[in-house]
């Protein structure tokens, strides 16, 4: 399974950091490596919340983050 994070620049100087598949997922750090960084921690999370709660299947997964 493979997610695309997507970066974008704010006015601001912030990083927005978008997992395109996974709705919800934005997060905002000062660099890009650290919105990417929360990107994938957060898109963890759901995952892991999804199985918990038995909204996918539990296979063993690999996961990959792209840059968009």
């Amino acid at each position: 399974m493979t997610f695309m994070i997507e970066l974008e620049q704010e006015e601001d100087g912030r990083w927005l950091a978008e997992v395109l598949e996974l709705p919800g997922v934005l997060t905002y750090g000062q660099t890009p490596d650290e919105a990417t960084a929360k990107a994938q921690a957060l898109a963890l999370r759901v995952l892991a919340d999804r199985l918990e709660h038995g909204e996918t299947t539990p296979t063993l997964l690999t996961i990959r983050f792209d840059a968009a």
